[in-house]
């Protein structure tokens, strides 16, 4: 079959590699359709060590079956499908609890590091097991359901905050992830809902999907703005989305005494937080690790419209020209939202 294999840091191959062999518990999928995700194209450079080569890439897929093996059962040859980034190796404490993209025995498609490599889907065929299955609901396209996987991330957030109908949220960062996670919002019926972001066009992405209110990150009156918007307070709520010193510290500082933080976003792997305004402030401080079970959910609410993904993808592209276009989001150009890839 031919796969996209990053042999080495920041060079592709565009190559023939042995179709995947599938075990009793696992199904072979074609794949019909794979999103390059924020991290595949941040990892291609060594920057985040969840990329060591040589790795078949890409966890936000779409497919049909092509072959099960012999201990499945519930699912057929032909079935449209998509599945979890998570693969739980062995039952632990957490996953018996319900949280198994917190356990021990946790791989990510598509991931290579230290202790584990997981081959993707930027391939022709993909092998996972049937337990990360999922049917695509009628009429979802394959495109679509390639989105659930950030749709699911932003859900889970935004399930995490303990909040109340008509609160304030300030969502920060308005990239995919956000605008997933302004939608997630306005569902789950917050009020005022204030964007930030660096760059306008996605401010006015941010508008577009529901926020109520878009400020640019680089306004020196922008806690003050804050501030106005919310009675004087600052809002209920935040959702970090970038993960850095200065935007973990805006999310801190913007809400309101006793208020809630979500950190979704991990772009450092250390910052420096404030801590006696957390502490003075009573501040509490979630971190979200990508998803635990809100797939279903997600292509429901795909299918029938009320989460918006369409607006999102910016291109299609066969597996063959990949390779560029993971450099064009990695050097981030302007504009360019989800990229799928088409094997």
């Amino acid at each position: 079959m031919k796969a996209l294999v990053l042999k080495e840091y920041n060079r592709f191959s565009y190559e023939d590699v042995p179709v995947p062999e599938i075990g009793a518990e696992d199904v072979l999928i074609r794949v019909k359709a794979c999103g390059i995700c924020g991290s595949d194209a941040h990892g291609i450079d060594g920057s985040t060590g969840r990329r060591i080569p040589p790795i078949i890439m890409g966890h936000e897929a779409a497919g049909v079956i092509e072959r099960v093996g012999g201990n499945v059962v519930d699912w057929k040859v032909g079935e449209r499908v998509t599945f979890d980034s998570t693969i739980v190796m062995r039952p632990d404490f957490y996953s018996q609890k319900g949280v198994f993209n917190l356990s021990d025995y946790r791989r990510v498609l598509g991931v290579s590091c230290d202790e584990y490599r997981q081959h993707g889907a930027f391939a022709e065929f993909v092998a996972v097991p049937q337990s990360i299955l999922y049917r695509l609901p009628e009429g979802l396209s394959f495109e679509q359901a390639a989105m659930v996987e950030p749709v699911s991330v932003a859900f889970h957030a935004v399930g995490l905050l303990d909040s109340e109908i008509n609160d304030s949220a300030l969502v920060i960062g308005c990239g995919m992830i956000g605008l997933f996670v302004v939608q997630a919002l306005r569902i789950r019926g917050c009020g005022e809902i204030i964007a930030v972001d660096l760059d306008p066009s996605r401010l006015d992405a941010a508008l577009k999907f529901g926020a109520d209110h878009a400020i640019n990150g680089k306004d020196p009156d922008i806690a003050d703005k804050i501030r106005q918007l919310t009675r004087g307070r600052g809002p209920d709520l935040a959702v970090e989305a970038v993960g850095t010193t200065p935007t973990i510290d805006l999310a801190v500082r913007g809400v309101r005494k006793g208020g809630q933080v979500v950190l979704v976003g991990n772009f450092a792997s250390k910052i420096e937080v404030p801590l006696q305004v957390i502490v003075t402030r009573q501040i509490r401080i979630t971190g979200s690790c990508a998803s635990a079970g809100e797939y279903p959910a997600c292509l429901d609410m795909i299918a029938n419209g009320r989460v918006k993904v369409d607006e999102m993808i910016s291109a299609v592209v066969p597996l063959a020209e990949a390779a560029d276009w993971f450099f064009r989001l990695h050097k981030g150009e302007p504009g360019l939202m989800k990229v799928i890839v088409a094997p």
